[in-house]
């Protein structure tokens, strides 16, 4: 009797040090994409010297405008996959006074570097 309550302490603490870390992978966590999904295909569609009507029927509704103008878009893209990294694809269009696109920043991850076209 002793030696099955010995193991069930020894069972109860090994659970209690190891806390839920050893359960992560085996719980199911959902893949979580936000933002404005783009290919590499789609991007290379827009160019500088398109009107932000041409942008926005290649490319949709931007995720985000520049607050304080609509000189700049962002598209954001952020997918969070189950038990991996977050990662996040940013492309922001500027536009100059006369909504022509004059700059296209494209970041494919937020530490990645940026490809300036």
């Amino acid at each position: 009797m002793s030696c099955k309550t010995l193991t069930a302490a020894a069972v109860v603490m090994l659970m209690f040090t190891a806390g839920c870390s050893v359960f992560e992978r085996v719980v199911y966590r959902p893949d979580i994409n936000q933002g404005n999904y783009l290919t590499a295909a789609d991007v290379a569609k827009i160019h500088t010297g398109m009107t932000k009507q041409q942008v926005a029927y290649t490319l949709g509704t931007s995720m985000m405008k520049d607050p304080f103008g609509s000189n700049t878009w962002y598209y954001i893209f952020r997918r969070e996959p189950g038990h991996e990294a977050v990662s996040q694809q940013t492309l922001t269009l500027t536009f100059n006074s006369s909504d022509i696109l004059t700059h296209i920043d494209n970041k494919p991850t937020l530490e990645g570097s940026s490809t300036n076209q």
